[in-house]
């Protein structure tokens, strides 16, 4: 969903002041009129072959999503640096990025921005965004720019993070990160309730033993959690599916999937986890943030989530890395994939598009620099080992995964049984959000009704999310 999404953003939003980084030196500035007219009012130069990489003496100006905002100092003295060293190679190109105090993309604002073409040279979507993007027409296909030779590590991204940012085999964006969800532990609870916090449960089976043997402890604590509104519900109930090999939307995309006996499955053993366990708590109609901190205070023994939450509740909420742990889904026969992307407006010039293009091989897909740069990380104060963004193979992952574990701020062995048992990342369905939205109500009665009626609640959502559907 964040990517989540809903997932933090849409869990909240995700991740307009306005903000300029020219070169090396911020100011105030506005939409950069070069974004509108596809111009620099400099000319092209260098070769028109959209596979070359950019002619280092081509001189345009880039405006770009999603510079650190002044309040996140690490981070912004990072994309500084990175600018800089940027213009090492590329002194005629001028970037401008622009900030905002909160989050990258907020819903609202970016689909007014799609309407009105204001957005930026170089923006920020989620891969859920492709769609309406293409909708608005709002992207450029970058698939004849982007090359071995402009991105000399293509080879070693993972083509089914690649194939998020396709449609019809055309290429619309390139990755900043990913994730897959898995099962997030806390390791004190599972040793305290004579569990092994190195070896996760891996069935759903499983994860209701456990469960009932931390709710066991006492004193307040659940042993599993779920969401059940704000759209997050639905994309839980969705990640659920997908674990156990289930759908939630047809291949056709226009039908539901779930109510059937996978989805039956799934809505029982939560129900009996709720009901006839009590391992789930009593507070319920929970959304994103709510169990974070339940976990963070060891109040929660495990809950489905992506890994970068557990920098959210260091960071944020005052929790040591040490206390957290994770293992693959549970089922194991696929998970629920996001992430997010930059992609580029449609219409700016054939030389502005190389220069996006090598930014963000440069800041983004270059293992050992910009994002990548692990001991500039772990310098800075910010964390390191968290197992996604993890989107390399081959020999980059073996360099990538090496450097965070010799610059890790963190007990990366914790994440091992996740990083050593991949299980198959499957993208969110279509009309995402407003699938979930019905989805909640099934989550929300399974968790709320002791007396739910299973078969109900499925027929019932599968009614509205084919309506939902229908209406694409």
């Amino acid at each position: 969903m964040r990517s989540a999404r809903l997932r933090r953003s849409r869990r909240t939003a995700a991740v307009t002041l306005v903000s300029v980084l020219s070169l090396t030196a911020l100011a105030a500035c506005g939409t950069s009129s070069s974004s509108d007219n596809g111009s620099d009012g400099a000319g092209q130069s260098g070769s028109s072959d959209p596979s070359a990489p950019l002619d280092p003496k081509a001189k345009v100006t880039l405006t770009i999503d999603c510079m650190p905002p002044t309040a996140k100092a690490a981070e912004l003295k990072e994309w500084k640096e990175d600018v800089a060293a940027f213009n090492k190679t590329y002194p005629n190109v001028t970037i401008e990025g622009r900030s905002t105090p909160g989050q990258c993309l907020e819903p609202p604002r970016f689909t007014a921005m799609l309407k009105a073409k204001s957005q930026p040279d170089v923006f920020y979507t989620y891969f859920t965004d492709l769609p309406q993007v293409l909708d608005a027409d709002g992207a450029t296909d970058i698939s004849a720019y982007v090359t071995d030779k402009t991105v000399p590590a293509l080879k070693d991204i993972d083509p089914d993070v690649l194939n998020s940012l396709k449609q019809d085999s055309k290429l619309y964006g390139l990755p900043t990160s990913n994730y897959t969800m898995g099962l997030l532990i806390n390791r004190k609870l599972f040793k305290d309730a004579g569990l092994d916090p190195d070896a996760p449960p891996r069935t759903w089976e499983e994860v209701r033993a456990a469960a009932k043997k931390i709710a066991g402890l006492g004193k307040g604590i659940s042993g599993f959690g779920e969401y059940s509104a704000g759209n997050t519900g639905g994309w839980h109930f969705t990640a659920q599916m997908y674990s156990v090999g289930g759908e939630v939307v047809d291949a056709s995309g226009k039908k539901a999937a779930f109510n059937n006996e996978i989805g039956k499955q799934v809505a029982k053993n939560l129900h009996a986890m709720r009901w006839e366990d009590d391992s789930m708590g009593k507070t319920q109609l929970l959304q994103w943030g709510d169990l974070q901190k339940q976990i963070a205070t060891d109040k929660l023994g495990m809950f489905l989530a992506a890994p970068d939450d557990i920098a959210y509740m260091v960071q944020q909420l005052g929790a040591k890395y040490e206390n957290f742990g994770m293992g693959p889904i549970p089922g194991g026969k696929n998970t629920l994939a996001g992430g997010n992307n930059y992609m580029i407006k449609k219409g700016i010039s054939g030389d502005k598009i190389k220069a996006a293009v090598a930014w963000l091989n440069f800041k983004n897909l270059t293992v050992g620099k910009g994002q990548f740069d692990w001991a500039r990380t772990k310098a800075d104060g910010l964390p390191v080992g968290i197992p996604q963004p993890n989107f390399w193979l081959n020999g980059s992952k073996a360099k990538d995964d090496a450097a965070r574990v010799a610059n890790a701020t963190m007990p990366v062995e914790n994440f091992k049984a996740f990083m050593d048992n991949p299980v198959a990342g499957k993208a969110e369905p279509p009309k995402a959000q407003e699938v979930y939205k019905v989805l909640d109500t099934v989550m929300s009665g399974l968790l709320t009704n002791k007396d739910a009626d299973v078969d109900k609640l499925l027929a019932t959502a599968e009614t509205q999310v084919d309506q939902v559907l229908a209406n694409q």
